[in-house]
């Protein structure tokens, strides 16, 4: 059987994704969304909605932006702030990976349940998405750095954003470029902020924030 170039891109995905259950590190992370952010921009040249030369410019944008200036952003934050790079975790590693391996195949059962006519044609675009999806909320529950919930919040996004490159709409780089500017605008305002946890508490654990007083 052959494969398209857009599973095979796709597998690295979700093996990355598995990555993100299992690291300890929030530099790995950082690195890890800067893969995610390159392979989703490059999807829509293999899936051919990019015919204008604008939407071309827009994908193009979007690959520097997702993969280069949003990594970049946090680890310039984290360097600025002197921020722990070891990420604390609510539920275990161990446990971690066993989630990991189940949102990969919870993924891909519930995408054999739909029935998206424009994507029938790749096979692993909607388990992606929705394995990036789930990894983003898991991150953003199962880890107390507050860097690595930002980065579940953007990997979140990426899930977002992969769906809606299978999907046939006028207007969609226009709006994703939208909402792109804008995840871009908070992770800048994250990074004020982390300065801002780092020098009052020391250490941006989020557990941190519930001995704040009225």
């Amino acid at each position: 059987m052959m494969y398209n170039p857009v599973d095979i891109i796709l597998s690295f995905v979700l093996l990355s994704v598995l990555f993100s259950f299992a690291t300890d590190r929030v530099l790995i992370l950082i690195k890890l969304l800067g893969f995610q952010g390159v392979v989703i921009s490059i999807i829509p040249f293999f899936i051919g909605d990019h015919v204008s030369g604008g939407g071309t410019v827009f994908t193009l944008a979007t690959l520097v932006i997702r993969g280069i200036i949003i990594p970049l952003s946090i680890f310039v934050a984290i360097r600025k702030g002197s921020i722990r790079r070891v990420v604390e975790p609510i539920v275990g590693y161990h446990a971690s990976i066993l989630c990991g391996l189940a949102v990969i195949i919870g993924a891909t059962y519930i995408s054999g349940r739909l029935d998206i006519g424009s994507v029938s044609g790749f096979k692993l675009l909607e388990p992606a998405a929705i394995a990036l999806l789930a990894t983003g909320m898991f991150l953003l529950m199962a880890r107390r750095n507050a860097i690595a919930m930002v980065i579940g919040y953007i990997m979140m996004e990426n899930g977002i954003y992969l769906v809606g490159s299978g999907l046939s709409v006028s207007t969609r780089h226009i709006v994703e470029f939208g909402i792109l500017l804008d995840v871009l605008a908070g992770v800048m305002i994250m990074a004020v902020i982390l300065r801002n946890i780092k020098q009052t508490f020391d250490d941006v654990d989020t557990a941190l924030l519930r001995t704040l007083k009225d």
